[in-house]
Order: structure tokens, then sequence, then C-alpha cells
């Protein structure tokens, strides 16, 4: 892989390469990506959907939206980082083309901000609770009258493909979704794969995967103007990664294990002295110590704390990609970036205990249940007011559903698999307030 191809600013609909040297300086075309996002529906959701604490009433727990603007702000200065000695590495960038160091930056923060817009309400449990449906619950029924591929994206509903699909697809008078340019498409890719084989290796790359079958067309028109590497032809297509998506996954790594866990000292579920000895470990290098003893409160230690263990990751994540910039290029690097970083065994302890005392506590688990019961019950009324509609055997409640729902073009698509993913693809757009309230609606729980 090349960076003249990776950094390509051509949008869907372009008939010719969009050149960096043609930009208007005062609005860079990689910057407009990110404004594209932040002013985006599926963007704004994002302040009521869970990060860690599903429906949280407390004033300091981040939600998706709150998360996702910090990893772009991580992700923006790893980018900048990186972008200058990719610079300096391969000159012609800024020489010939007027490539900067913004230019990586603008790319890695727009793809940051937008890398959890697929995310159904009720944080990963709910991308579970809409598989489970498919998968165990009355959607089984529908198993038979679909491939094995469209099937595997309904059973394994995935939020990073979900998020392909919002930027990718077409509004009235919009065409193409947000449009972003092909280089921030290319970085949000975490996943660039078919849903099936389900992780054929153990390469970070096929932890998941990044587009469903109704996307596979963009998806490939993408890869190639990019000329991602491809990894795996024939019926089962995968390339390697763009290689600012390990910046991308790098910025959310970094946010989710320290800022996570800053929030479970602020919630009280993990103890103050504990947990301060496990961020001191990370930053001992760096730490102040006199500053530290000056402050007296849990949050202003912590938010020290935070702060210089956030910039000594950043600083050893950007180390770790250009150490390894050549096997990267030439997709041959399998590895998140902090998982190869000098404080693996640091980051790995501060997870353990997030997992044991945060994402399995009592409060996260219990709304988790009611966040299964809450997907399901929306799921199965919807797919059986559409499929009816579709058929021409409504009922009477069936016609008052419908006219409770959007007018999405898929939900009158021909196609089986085009109506129950557009169905999935509603329900995971829905905030956790508006998902319950529906729920309650339709259960007569409130009016």
């Amino acid at each position: 892989m090349n960076w003249d191809q990776l950094l390509s600013l051509k949008r869907f609909g372009d008939v010719n390469k969009r050149l960096r040297s043609e930009q208007n300086e005062t609005r860079l075309g990689f910057e407009v990506d990110y404004d594209r996002i932040i002013f985006s529906e599926a963007f704004r959701s994002l302040q009521d959907k869970t990060q860690v604490i599903p429906l949280s009433k407390t004033d300091f727990v981040h939600t998706r939206l709150t998360h996702s603007l910090e990893v772009s702000v991580v992700g923006r200065s790893l980018g900048r980082i990186v972008g200058q000695q990719i610079l300096d590495k391969h000159p012609h960038l800024a020489h010939d083309l007027g490539y900067k160091p913004n230019d990586f930056g603008a790319i890695v923060a727009a793809a940051a901000l937008a890398h959890d817009i697929g995310n159904p309400p009720f944080g990963h449990s709910g991308e579970k609770a809409i598989g489970e449906f498919f998968k165990n619950g009355v959607g089984k029924d529908y198993k038979n009258s679909l491939t094995a591929k469209e099937y595997q994206d309904l059973i394994d509903f995935e939020g990073n493909a979900n998020g392909l699909h919002i930027v990718s697809s077409s509004k009235p008078g919009q065409e193409g979704g947000l449009r972003l340019s092909y280089a921030t498409i290319g970085a949000f890719m975490k996943y660039p794969k078919e849903s099936l084989p389900k992780k054929p290796t153990k390469q970070i790359a096929d932890k998941k995967y990044g587009f469903f079958q109704a996307d596979k067309s963009f998806f490939l028109e993408v890869a190639r103007e990019l000329e991602l590497k491809q990894t795996r032809e024939g019926e089962n297509i995968s390339f390697a990664r763009h290689p600012l998506t390990f910046l991308v996954e790098a910025a959310d790594d970094i946010c989710y294990t320290i800022i996570d866990f800053e929030d479970g000292i602020n919630l009280g579920l993990i103890e103050e002295e504990f947990a301060l000895e496990y961020l001191i470990n990370l930053v001992k290098d760096t730490i102040d110590i006199d500053k530290y003893k000056a402050l007296h409160t849990t949050k202003t230690r912590v938010a020290y704390l935070r702060a210089l263990a956030i910039n000594t990751l950043i600083t050893e994540a950007a180390n770790v990609f250009m150490a390894n910039e050549a096997a990267i290029l030439n997709g041959k690097y399998y590895n998140a970036l902090i998982d190869k970083c000098k404080y693996e065994s640091q980051i790995n302890d501060i997870i353990k205990i997030s997992i044991s005392k945060i994402y399995e506590s009592k409060e996260v688990i219990e709304k988790e249940i009611a966040g299964y019961q809450v997907i399901a019950r929306l799921l199965k009324v919807y797919t059986t007011a559409i499929n009816n509609q579709f058929n021409n055997c409504l009922s009477n409640y069936d016609k008052l559903i419908l006219k409770t729902l959007p007018n999405i073009e898929g939900f009158k698509s021909d196609s089986l698999y085009i109506r129950l993913l557009s169905i999935s693809s509603y329900v995971a757009s829905l905030t956790d307030s508006k998902a319950l309230l529906f729920y309650k609606k339709q259960l007569g729980l409130e009016l």
C-alpha cells in the first residue's frame, strides 16, 4: 500500500480524483468529514447511548457521545504526531502533493469521531440482543429464506458494519450518505472483511467484520480506490487495514482503558487507593509527585493521572506505529498498537479491574438484561408489521405500528434481507431512552 493512494480525497459520486493541492486552505477536505459527522443525526443520538453504565443519571459518567469526542481528540493528536514523522520519511507527500501533519490528524479525528456511530442502544449487549433475536428468537424463522452471509450479518449484528451502512447509505438530496472522503472511510473500517468466515485468523483485523452484504459494492469501491491490500480472494474476501485505522483503534483503546477506569473510580465501583496505585504504575516516569500531593480530592487526583496516562500512551502508540510502518503498509502487522507497547502489563491490570468492577457490576448487568427484553420486543413487533405489509396481510395492530415508524426505503424492499437489515439498523439507531419508551408504549405501560 502507498500513502499517495491511502490519502484519497475522493468521495462517493466523484468522477475525477480530488487533489490535496486544490483544497481551500480555510476548510480542508478532511476537516469537512469531521463537520459532516458532527452535524449528523446519527452522531447526535450518541448523547443518549451507553458507554459504560446504561441509562445512568449521574452527570460525570460518559456516554457514547462524550466518549467519541474524547477518542477524536486523542486520535487527532496521534494522527498529527505520526503524520509529521511520515512526511519526514516520505518527503514527496509534502513537497509534491502538499500534505501536512494536520491532514493525518483530521483523517484520524474524523474516523475516530464516527467509530461508534453504528452502535445500538444498551452498549455491546445491544449488538448481542439483535443477534440473539435472529439466532434463537422469533427471527430464527427467517434463516431458510436468506443466504448464509445474509443470515450471519443478522445473527452477528455488528456496530462497525452498521456504522459503514450509515455513512454510505443514500438519502434524499444527499447521495452517498455523509459523503465522507475515502481516506476517512478507510481509516474508519477496523475490520475490512465479510461476516463469513467468522474469525478465520488471530489477526486483529479478523476479530469482527466490517460491512454488511448490502454494502459490499460500496466497500469494494472504497478498498480499490485506496488500493488496500487484498488478503483473501474468491468467495470470501478480506483486505488489510488502512494504516491509519491502527491509530483510530489506539485512540479508542486509550480512552476506554483510562476513562472508563476513571468513571469506575468516580462512581465508587473501584476503591480510590487501589485504583490510583494502578494509574501511578502507568505514569511513574512522568508524574510530578509534589503537584500530585497538592491535589486534595479524588476527582482532581484521578484527572491529573488520567491526563498523564493518555499523553504517555499517545506517545507510545505513535512510536509503535512508526517502528512497524513498513509492515503495516505491507499488510503484515496483525496487532493492536497498545497491545504491543511497553505498558502492556499495566494496561492489562487496569482492564482486568474494569471488567470485574465496572463492566460486570450488578448495575450494568441488570440494565443489560432489561435491554435484551426491550430490543427483542421492538424487533418482533417491527419485523412482523413490515413483513405483513409486504405480504398484504396486515392486522389492525400492524397498521398502527407502521404509523409510528419513519419512512425508510429499506422497509419497502422486495428483499427480505434488506427489510430485516433496515429494521435492525433502525432499532440500532434508537437511543437508550427512546428504545425504552417505545417498549413501554407497546406494552401499555406509558401513555
